[in-house]
């Protein structure tokens, strides 16, 4: 769903910095009955999750990356593992490119693209000398059977514009899109290759074969899989032969894995970014997780969704509400507060990105030019109960967040605080996902957006919507502008992924006070980015920071483990 360093660094400077490892102190012991409650706890963790001790210094155990939980269809690309929702190293597969430390598009199974003149046809070469994990040789019949299938399949990624994958030679496929898009390469970069040759969606998932650094050696569904080293892999072999990842489902799980030493790598919830390990260093990627809250932009007219919920508000239907709160949120103390300090601002929601645009930013914090946005508007507080009104209508209005995200409610709770003194009654409501959906072209709701692709997290957000339905929850607030679209349609159309990079830009902020920023329209208050952070034991080095945060394991190949004698 659509859904970092300190926040007094700048984008750039957050952008270029290497990563940071802070160790942490030992922890301080817990009084007697604490440390009963706390053993109680390691020993029911460490059985649920069937662990066991192992002193190979080439095995490692993890928890599951990103925010993915245990995949219920299994290590399948097409459904889900690794690609769409959240982007992330399938670890079994390989993609056709893969990201380098800048965040540019390479090639791995790819030997090289090259684009028609329309924009329709990418012509893809693929590499000769690889072998599945079943020795089976890769060719691009298995590219293009996996596109097509993705195409077809239950995938969680947007292929609706690819026409067909045809093969040319064992070596080269074609890819024939509906229309121009310039960010097919993100497609390339992200979707996993299957072999065609006995390929079976229901149960390929539970005995996935691939091309990357490792092949799954065992699932026990609900508590862990071990991944073992390929020994077909074509790149540089991975110094750990062999991965545990484990799938707590709490946070609280979570921090008793690491506690427990039963990890070496844990992500780190929200609830423990203070908290202290002993043995392990704390490891902070930037990622561009930007959180922040959907402003409905139609007013209340009687319109119906497809489902037949109620669409648009009369309060976040007014630009000056949302551009007085884009302007009157304290960002800054938002990051301390809510996030530890482990968060950068974010104004736009690609603010870090190679298509941002500086001119959509605002400065925040200012509650003088807040106030006067809504007065001039005719928001104004009449009788003295602290909130405005206009036209009778109080600027009021319900915001709704997933009663089972801490940051969220968190999040949530501090802008209600915060709009108070702008003169605005934001109430809270915490709920499930489903309601979310049902009501979020009406109400205003704490979503993220957690990809770096601009199709997705500008394209998909922004342009105009043709039909509202509760199971579409990209642009969930129902924004719509002509002038907008026009320009995200150039955007798509050009052939080249960075000549495309202006025109997003420019989507933003217009220059006639049009644009998806919170200078012009801003049908968003975007508030932070959130930093993935990990628990990481002494002796564990992770490589090259990876592009996005979520995708710890984009470098798998470099981890080594320093304090070993082998």
């Amino acid at each position: 769903y659509t859904t970092l360093f300190r926040s007094n660094q700048r984008p750039e400077e957050r952008r270029t910095r290497e990563w940071r490892r802070r160790r942490i102190s030992r922890s301080p012991l817990c009084p007697r009955c604490t440390l009963i409650v706390i053993i109680i706890a390691i020993i029911a963790v460490a059985s649920m999750l069937g662990t066991s001790n192992d002193n190979d210094p080439k095995h490692i155990v993890v928890t599951v990356p990103g925010l993915t939980g245990e995949p219920s269809a299994g290590f399948n690309p097409l459904t889900g593992w690794g690609c769409g929702h959240m982007n992330f190293n399938p670890l079994v597969q390989s993609t056709l490119l893969k990201s380098d430390k800048n965040g540019n598009f390479v090639n791995d199974l790819a030997t090289g693209y090259n684009v028609s003149s329309d924009g329709l046809k990418w012509t893809v070469g693929v590499r000769d000398d690889v072998k599945f994990s079943n020795n089976e040789t890769l060719t691009a019949k298995d590219v293009a059977f996996t596109f097509n299938e993705a195409k077809s399949s239950n995938s969680e990624l947007d292929m609706s514009n690819l026409k067909e994958a045809k093969v040319i030679d064992d070596n080269t496929v074609e890819f024939t899109l509906n229309s121009p898009q310039s960010t097919f390469s993100y497609d390339l970069r992200y979707i996993g290759i299957i072999p065609e040759k006995d390929y079976n969606n229901e149960t390929y998932g539970e005995n996935p074969i691939g091309t990357g650094p490792y092949k799954l050696k065992q699932w026990d569904k609900g508590q862990q899989a071990i991944f073992e080293i390929n020994d077909n892999y074509y790149g540089d072999k991975p110094y750990f032969t062999q991965i545990t990842m484990l799938f707590p489902e709490e946070d609280s799980a979570a921090m008793q894995i690491a506690k427990s030493n039963q990890a070496d790598i844990v992500q780190v919830p929200i609830s423990g970014l203070n908290e202290t390990v002993d043995g392990y260093d704390l490891i902070e990627y930037y990622s561009p997780r930007a959180q922040g809250i959907t402003f409905p932009y139609q007013n209340a007219t009687g319109v119906k969704t497809t489902g037949g919920n109620d669409i648009g508000n009369n309060v976040t239907g007014d630009v000056a509400i949302r551009k007085a709160l884009n302007v009157g949120i304290n960002r800054e103390e938002i990051v301390d507060s809510v996030y530890k300090g482990h968060a950068v601002v974010e104004y736009s929601g690609v603010d870090h990105f190679k298509y941002a645009n500086p001119n959509a930013v605002v400065k925040d914090n200012d509650k003088e030019a807040a106030k006067q946005i809504l007065e001039e508007a005719g928001w104004v507080d009449t009788n003295g109960d602290g909130i405005r009104e206009k036209n009778g209508t109080p600027a009021t209005f319900t915001l709704l967040y997933s009663s089972d995200d801490q940051a969220r409610q968190a999040l949530a709770t501090v802008v209600s605080e915060q709009a108070k003194d702008l003169g605005i009654n934001i109430e809270l409501e915490g709920t499930d996902w489903d309601t979310i959906y049902s009501r979020m072209y009406k109400d205003p709701a704490v979503f993220q957006q957690s990809s770096d692709n601009p199709y997705r997290n500008i394209y998909q957000q922004y342009h105009s919507k043709e039909n509202y339905s509760e199971d579409n929850y990209m642009n969930p607030n129902g924004y719509s502008n002509k002038e907008v679209d026009a320009i995200l349609e150039s955007a798509l159309k050009e052939n080249d992924v960075n000549a495309s990079y202006s025109l997003w830009a420019d989507a933003a902020s217009t220059g006639s006070g049009s644009g998806f920023g919170p200078n012009a329209d801003a049908p968003w208050l975007w508030i932070a980015d959130f930093d993935y952070c990990y628990f990481v034991k002494n002796g564990i080095d992770m490589g090259t920071e990876p592009a996005t945060g979520h995708d710890y394991m984009q470098n798998i190949c470099e981890w080594t483990r320093t304090n070993s004698t082998e």
